[in-house]
């Protein structure tokens, strides 16, 4: 018998197992993992975050002088007047002439095209912000739909757990002589159509995890833990809907993109209006005669704006660019202040009906199958009557799980409108 070679291979293989282990990252289980792991890592919302960057690259540049211009004429090379033959050389022509000019734009217009590029560039950010939202909200969605299926699997699996015992109680009363055959074949059509939902859930699960790996850009070497808890609801007095509405002009993405757009399409139109005034050029210009400067110039260059038909038709592209940008935020403005009540008042209704099934409903459709099948098992109550006990209760956990579900769905479209975390 040789000990150490078994050692060794136990040890290498608890090695390899370790290294498996750090390899595949296990994320999920709550909702704020998966945020964490998405705002990290996931490409569509890093490329936004690279446009905001590159739109704030854009804004130096914007305000910064025109390159100057460097210019060499060559006069007389042919040396006619003199012996000398044909040249390309400075010392060796007539003269040369070195002109080094700069155009210098009208007052302000650099300034305006700063401005502009930077309203470019909080609209840019405000648009990361946006998709940020909007794919944290897809992300809640998915993650309150998942839940949702895997409470109604477990809670699908105790029902049919509950049919089969009513089953085997309506097979042993048709065996005894006590109840009829039809009893027994009901209780079966019954286990075989709840296994069937209990199939689709099982589907819909799956679908659900595959969406959630979807909305993660499809990570390698991750491995999605099943969601274990819904967030915690913030109460009432967090959601009043005045106070909802002042946050949500604040800081909803899509109306601080609307709010940079209308910013810059003001600058825009001040540079536009500037455009009635010339840029000027200057410029100086030393004139080398053979091995010397024999000359200076000053130069002094304007443009001449008269295109005016050309500048009035830009003037109103300006105008009507800034009209649109401030009709479009408050169309958006309007919708969301819909969307947000209609998400409050869906909040409410979700609320109120997690608690009357809670309180009322799902315990005294507990008692009554409790009494029905109590009352079955004696005879004294027929098996219609507990099979409408067992779907009142299936129906009262299934409105429990929906109630709370759909308060998650309507705080995650809230905290959409708002844009930021309730």
């Amino acid at each position: 018998m040789r000990p150490v070679p078994v050692l060794l291979a136990m040890l290498l293989l608890a090695v390899a197992e370790v290294h498996a282990a750090e390899a595949e990252q296990v994320i999920g289980g709550r909702v704020e993992s998966l945020l964490e792991f998405a705002r990290a890592r996931h490409p569509e919302f890093a490329a936004l975050r690279a446009e905001a960057e590159a739109a704030q690259a854009r804004i130096e540049p914007a305000g910064a002088l025109p390159d100057p211009m460097v210019r060499t004429e060559l006069r007389n090379v042919t040396n006619e007047g003199s012996d000398a033959s044909g040249n390309l050389l400075p010392a060796r022509v007539g003269s040369t002439r070195y002109a080094i000019s700069q155009t210098l734009p009208w007052f302000g217009k650099r300034d305006l095209r700063r401005d502009v590029a930077g309203a470019g560039a909080d609209e840019a950010q405000a648009r990361a912000r946006a998709g940020w939202m909007d794919l944290a909200t897809r992300i809640k969605l998915n993650y309150a739909q998942h839940h949702v299926h895997l409470i109604s699997i477990r809670y699908g699996q105790e029902n049919l757990d509950l049919m089969r015992r009513v089953a085997e109680i309506a097979r042993v009363r048709y065996a005894s002589g006590l109840g009829s055959q039809q009893d027994a074949l009901r209780a079966q059509a019954e286990i075989t159509a709840m296994e069937t939902d209990l199939v689709m859930l099982e589907g819909e699960s799956a679908q659900a995890s595959a969406r959630m790996r979807a909305l993660l850009g499809r990570p390698e070497k991750v491995r999605l833990h099943p969601p274990d808890h819904l967030r915690t609801m913030p109460p009432a007095a967090r959601l009043d809907m005045i106070a909802l509405e002042d946050r949500l002009r604040a800081n909803n993405p899509q109306l601080v993109a609307d709010d940079a757009r209308i910013v810059g399409a003001e600058k825009g139109r001040d540079l536009v209006q500037r455009n009635r005034y010339p840029d000027v050029s200057v410029g100086v210009a030393p004139i080398q005669t053979r091995n010397r400067v024999s000359e200076w110039e000053l130069m002094f260059e304007i443009n001449i704006p008269l295109q005016r038909d050309s500048r009035r038709a830009q003037e109103r592209e300006a105008e009507l660019t800034l009209e649109a940008a401030r009709l479009r935020r408050q169309g958006n403005l309007n919708q969301s202040l819909a969307d947000l009540s209609e998400s409050l008042a869906g909040l409410e209704v979700a609320r109120r009906l997690e608690s009357l099934v809670t309180s009322g409903l799902l315990p005294q459709a507990e008692l009554n199958l409790n009494a029905a099948l109590t009352g079955y098992e004696t005879g004294r109550v027929d098996f219609a009557a507990v099979l409408d006990a067992h779907r009142q209760l299936r129906k009262a956990r299934l409105d429990l799980v929906k109630a709370r579900a759909d308060q998650q769905i309507r705080l995650a479209e809230i905290e959409k409108m708002v844009g930021e975390e309730l």
